[in-house]
């Protein structure tokens, strides 16, 4: 295709490997070449982009890889959105695999939803739409001013299950929380396997104990008065400071939860485990789930996720673990990993996201990347 007809360009919002080696394979399947860009960082930190080319009039695909240095990588985003902006493109579409902050989606306590912020600051720089994967929440779609389109690595990772597991019909699927359910019963069902889920694991980074549901004070005041008619009544709900929060109402108190004992529901003995979620960052709870599988007599484990985050020493933890092996895609940097540990394997999913801006550019339907696909997926 000859690039200055094409009518679109493709850049990289940053020059390490791996960003550069998926904009590569993206483009190689688009036949179009990419993008003349530098992006720096000067010696003071600041984030510097020059665009070597004309952009006036086109429309312009960003990818942008998240690597453990997120903030930058965001930065570099916002920088290049702007500097593409102000050259006069048309559109400014970010391909983002791994959407960064997703996590930060609820409110917590006296926190912030940072990824409703990162959405804003996203269509201020100038972007008009993105293609992202996976997102933590699909809910997060909500949070943005411009079109999303949120792909699926699953019918990857799906036929990685069948080719590259010889006796995967004597899998079972597991979710590793109640919370992964949906997700987990959607890949048993197009696998038309069993399904398992492992209940009352220890509490992950996403408790229920952080979003502020204990801040009132539970203490309340059941001491009486007689008034002239010589009923007794109750005072209300008394605070530290000794003053009452709506005299005359009594607050019913707030339980503490227990977590109840760690059960698998379902048979795992003697089959293949095979635990999904979208994404494997901190590996402690993936590395417990393993643990109490084995115990219950599966023979294999094998973790399938989109984004391997892999952060601070989960290379080490998955080799020392009963996992025999973690399955994910290149949505997000992870070589320094992969020599950690071998066990760490990798899907690549260039195909769908080239497919994505392909369509996009030729204003054709989205609906082929996603048959087969359910909304629990």
């Amino acid at each position: 295709m000859n690039v200055a007809k094409s009518g679109y360009r493709v850049f990289s919002a940053n020059s390490s490997a791996a960003c550069t080696e998926l904009a590569k394979k993206i483009t190689e399947r688009l036949g179009v070449e990419l993008g003349k860009s530098v992006v720096f960082q000067e010696s003071n930190r600041e984030t510097r982009v020059d665009v070597k080319e004309s952009v006036r009039g086109q429309t312009i695909f960003i990818i942008q890889t998240i690597p453990r240095d997120v903030n930058t990588a965001i930065m570099e985003l916002l920088v290049m959105a702007y500097a593409l902006k102000t050259s006069c493109a048309k559109n400014i579409i970010g391909v983002i695999p791994y959407f960064p902050y997703s996590k930060q989606c609820k409110m917590r306590k006296r926190g912030s939803i940072v990824c409703k912020l990162l959405a804003s600051m996203l269509a201020k720089a100038g972007l008009t739409h993105i293609i992202t994967m996976d997102l933590h929440q699909k809910e997060i779609q909500g949070f943005f001013s411009f079109p999303v389109d949120n792909l699926r690595a699953s019918p990857f990772l799906i036929q990685y299950i069948q080719e590259e597991i010889p006796d995967y019909r004597n899998a079972i699927i597991v979710a590793k929380s109640p919370a992964a359910a949906k997700r987990a019963q959607s890949y048993a069902e197009r696998l038309r396997l069993g399904l398992a889920v492992i209940h009352g694991e220890a509490q992950c980074s996403e408790s229920d104990m952080a979003d502020g549901r204990h801040s009132p004070p539970s203490v309340r005041n059941t001491t009486g008065h007689t008034g002239h008619t010589g009923h007794t009544g109750h005072t209300g709900l008394e605070l530290p400071s000794g003053k009452q929060l709506f005299p005359g109402i009594e607050l019913p108190m707030m339980m503490a939860k227990e977590k109840p004992p760690i059960t698998v529901v379902g048979d795992v003995g003697g089959r293949i485990a095979i635990i999904v979620d979208d994404i494997i960052d901190d590996v402690g709870d993936f590395v417990a789930a393993a643990e109490i599988l084995k115990e219950r007599g599966a023979y294999k484990i094998f973790i399938m996720a989109t984004h391997g985050l892999l952060s601070a020493d989960a290379p080490r933890l998955i080799e020392e673990s009963a996992i025999d092996e973690v399955v994910v895609t290149n949505t997000v940097p992870h070589e320094v990993q992969k020599l950690q540990c071998p066990k760490i394997k990798t899907v690549d999913v260039s195909m769908i996201l080239a497919e994505a801006i392909r369509r996009i550019h030729n204003g054709e339907s989205m609906a082929y990347l996603f048959r087969n696909i359910t909304v629990d997926d």
